[in-house]
């Protein structure tokens, strides 16, 4: 069984025991939360798709840790005017492990 779920402005195929990093969550470590924002979800070769959401589906997850993503350089450079700059950071995001898709 997987399920499609939206969250923040990113999309992810999730399983059972799947652990993903999302965009920062007003959530606090160790908490269960409850991610209603599912597209689609496949169970036994039957495939359900909503419009755009299921709306009696939802995954249950728990945060397991605030952490930095990996470093993003921008890089700016203007032609001809012997301008650059160089900008790096990290964004923070949440740790979560899926415990159970309820359909």
């Amino acid at each position: 069984m997987y399920a499609i779920i939206e969250v923040g402005a990113k999309q992810f195929s999730v399983k059972k025991d799947d652990i993903l990093d999302v965009e920062k969550m007003a959530a606090k470590e160790g908490k269960d939360i409850t991610l209603d924002k599912v597209l689609l979800v496949s169970k036994d070769k039957k495939i359900e798709i909503g419009q755009p959401y299921l709306k009696e589906a939802r995954v249950e997850a728990s945060v397991l840790a605030e952490v930095k993503g990996p470093k993003v350089v921008n890089f700016k450079y203007r032609r001809r005017k012997a301008s650059h700059q160089t900008i790096g950071y990290r964004p923070k995001l949440t740790r979560l492990k899926i415990k159970d898709i309820h359909l």
